[in-house]
């Protein structure tokens, strides 16, 4: 039984959102916010006004559920892989559900603002990297182009090239 050849990956990346704090950072920040309210809500509690350090407490709990939902949505990533084929790309969700793309590579075209990059193909399109920035968005848009460039570019081997 013969195999079919692989097919030449001229362009693969990863994505993944960025974020910023690490998390010693964020047990500094949550350590400093629980601070913060025990030295500015305490004393409030000893002069009577007990329902506002309650709601202190309640701005830590939010404050922590917050950064708790952006570690969780920071979990998804995208796969881009560009062969002689197609564009594959490979989503993975926060919650761990994977999506497939596949588009024909030779009718790929790539449109990229600063607001979204957006891949078509023979009617299909794909919206890469919504969680990047604007600048990164643009980064990989180029790097993109540049590889489907260079993948429909002639080449020739000749012997009397070696």
């Amino acid at each position: 039984m013969t195999e079919a050849p692989v097919p030449a990956v001229h362009f693969a990346t990863s994505l993944k959102p960025y974020r910023s704090l690490s998390a010693d950072g964020f047990r500094f920040v949550m350590l400093g916010a629980v601070a913060a309210n025990l030295v500015i809500g305490l004393p409030l509690f000893l002069m009577g006004a007990w329902p506002v350090f309650g709601f202190m407490g309640l701005d830590v709990f939010l404050l922590w559920w917050l950064f708790q939902r952006s570690y969780f949505d920071a979990r998804r990533s995208e796969t881009l892989t560009l062969t002689d084929r197609d564009l594959v790309v490979v989503r993975i969700a926060p919650d761990g559900e994977r999506e497939e793309l596949r588009l024909d590579a030779y009718w790929l075209k790539v449109e990229a603002t600063e607001e979204r990059l957006v891949v078509t193909s023979r009617g299909n399109r794909a919206v890469i990297g919504r969680f990047l920035g604007p600048d990164e968005r643009l980064r990989v848009a180029d790097q993109l182009k540049q590889a489907i460039a260079e993948m429909r570019a002639p080449r020739y081997d000749h012997a009397w090239d070696e």
